[in-house]
């Protein structure tokens, strides 16, 4: 929630807001919006009485959020009919609202309302009024409940035992999962520890040692061989032989001499000849010239000289996983005769071991870890071990009953994931889903989001930075600043950054976690609102890089007539992949360049 929408409910009969924080780190004027006929004026120290409301903030850093003394000084100014609007630098889930409770009730304030915060430094904030009666309470929008004084006691009073009584219970499962948490890591650890594991893989260590040292000698033995053939067959050599046979025996030798140097002289003039016959009629090579090499090469093979920007996978996988991940990833099946070499030399970020895939009734590891597989499970020991042994992570994606596979459980995992693989979005069908479980799907559901939670597990590229959104705008006056932070901070996905001229006025975004930037977009999309007098609704952008993540287009937005969710020769852009809106082509001949054009409704049908 925004500092604005908490407060505006509560300014009826307000005409002066103070300011206690003016002096301090952090600056509120840009939060606030307030309505015309309501002022904004620093800290007087005088009392705040009726038509007066206080803004004062505590938290964790009293150097920027103040501390509970300057609080309570505030607290005793108030007077019958004042407000007061206390802001959090500390997190709903730890709010340390009994420092203050005290002295809330000693000065007669009423809490009317609290809400969460979406701010880099302040996350949370309460409404209270200085009142000699018990005041209704507020409801989630901001609106009093009707009630007399003992309603709203007895609401009060009934709220508060019931939601001590939840909260008992959460904080009491809150601890045992937390107990669950340390044994299980305390018996990851001892798993990890295990000596035959250990041993299992300095073993695999010192065979990958001992076949590089053999490789190499037998390399060096290969080159050794050709020098050697090179310079019994040099001219060189041949005339020195001659000279030390003749020296050896001067009387037959001396004789000899000249005719084996002019044959040598002959055989170099025909040398050329030789070999140009030997080129067009080509023969075996001698078995001595081929060096030996008992390594198994790759069908296919990847390379970058860019740093590395997305997931790469090593897995044990069902043709559907496999299939889905790939659209996000890079995804390297791992088959028992093959997965210790694509371990080696695909260098994954993860060996992922899919427990489907074990306990499907089809496929290469099919019964792996079951126990009616002996082979199988000694050839997933040595890839993991030959994982650990490398430095990758090994990842065991339990999609399925534990039981379905038992013996996965005996390996040293890095980490398990207890989640379904997710459902790739192009797979839905918009029109019979609906955009709610398209955007459901995208937002907590999807394969995308499965294999970012993977990524973060393992410290590789976040896959979710793809749908990072840049909002290109310029507003003109104070009235476009507002409507520019209200649109962006009101968006289900929200921009990561805002391009504009002039980033004055706009401290809000940049406190709510959205960067401001001046010059050229950096994030994947572009969406432009220069014009600010449109209407956005608050599900455009999430609508769009839903349809975006489904279709692969270059560039989404309403067609030429009332198509939805399907491909169109040109669109009115509202959504556009940086590479294009950068390369100043105008839409008309987008299509024909080859770019992918979706249409989307900018809002749903009524």
């Amino acid at each position: 929630m925004r500092l604005t929408d908490l407060l505006r409910p509560h300014l009826d009969g307000v005409t002066t807001v103070v300011d206690t924080t003016a002096g301090g780190g952090l600056r509120l004027t840009p939060y606030l919006h307030l309505p015309t006929g309501v002022e904004l004026r620093e800290d007087d120290e005088q009392p705040v009485g009726e038509g007066e409301l206080v803004l004062l903030t505590y938290g964790p850093d009293p150097a920027l959020h103040g501390d509970e003394e300057r609080c309570r000084r505030t607290l005793e100014r108030l007077r019958p009919g004042g407000r007061g609007l206390l802001l959090f630098g500390h997190r709903p889930a730890e709010l340390p609202y009994h420092a203050l409770l005290d002295d809330l009730v000693t000065h007669r304030c009423q809490v009317l309302r609290a809400a969460a915060l979406d701010y880099a430094h302040l996350h949370a904030g309460a409404v209270f009024a200085r009142t000699d009666e018990l005041l209704p309470l507020h409801d989630w929008f901001g609106r009093p409940v009707p009630s007399d004084g003992l309603a709203t006691a007895l609401r009060i009073a009934d709220e508060y035992v019931l939601s001590d009584f939840v909260s008992r219970a959460v904080r009491a499962r809150a601890l045992d999962l937390e107990r669950t948490a340390e044994e299980a890591a305390r018996a990851l650890d001892a798993a990890r520890d295990d000596s035959t594991a250990e041993r299992l893989a300095a073993a695999v260590r010192e065979k990958e040692q001992l076949a590089a040292a053999l490789r190499a000698a037998r390399d060096r033995v290969g080159v050794l061989e050709a020098r050697v053939a090179m310079l019994e067959g040099s001219t060189s050599l041949r005339v020195g032989r001659a000279l030390v046979a003749a020296a050896r025996s001067p009387r037959r030798g001396a004789v000899r001499l000249p005719g084996e140097l002019y044959g040598l002289w002959r055989g170099r003039r025909r040398a050329p000849v030789s070999r140009a016959a030997g080129a067009a009629k080509p023969g075996p090579e001698p078995a001595a010239a081929v060096v030996a090499d008992d390594r198994l090469h790759l069908a296919h093979r990847a390379l970058t000289s860019t740093p590395r920007d997305r997931l790469v996978l090593a897995g044990v996988l069902t043709d559907r996983t496999a299939e889905d991940f790939a659209a996000d990833a890079v995804v390297n099946r791992l088959l028992p005769h093959d997965g210790r070499l694509l371990v080696e030399r695909t260098d994954p970020d993860a060996v992922v071991v899919q427990l489907a895939a074990c306990a499907g009734e089809s496929g290469p590891w099919s019964l792996a870890g079951t126990g009616l597989a002996p082979d199988l499970d000694r050839k997933l020991a040595e890839l993991i071990a030959e994982a650990r042994a490398s430095g990758r992570a090994t990842v065991l994606w339990r999609d399925a009953p534990a039981s379905a596979a038992p013996g996965l459980a005996q390996f040293a995992w890095d980490a398990v994931l207890d989640m379904d693989t997710g459902v790739r979005l192009s797979r839905l069908d918009p029109a019979e889903d609906g955009r709610e479980l398209l955007r459901e799907a995208f937002r907590q559901e999807s394969t995308r989001v499965r294999l970012a939670e993977l990524a973060r597990l393992t410290g590789a590229p976040d896959l979710l930075a793809q749908r990072r959104i840049s909002v290109v705008a310029a507003p003109r006056d104070a009235a476009e600043v507002a409507e520019l932070t209200a649109q962006v901070l009101g968006q289900l996905h929200r921009p990561a950054e805002v391009v504009v001229p002039d980033p004055a006025g706009l401290g809000e975004l940049e406190a709510a976690g959205v960067e401001l930037r001046q010059g050229q977009p950096t994030a994947p999309w572009v969406a432009d609102w220069t014009d600010l007098a449109e209407e956005r609704p608050d599900t455009l952008l999430l609508d769009l890089m839903c349809a975006q993540e489904y279709s692969g287009a270059d560039a989404l937005g309403p067609g030429p007539a009332d198509e939805d969710h399907t491909f169109v020769p040109t669109v009115r852009p509202l959504l556009v992949r940086r590479s294009l809106f950068l390369s100043g082509l105008p839409p008309e001949s987008w299509s024909g360049r080859g770019h992918r054009l979706f249409a989307v409704r900018g809002k749903e049908p009524a």
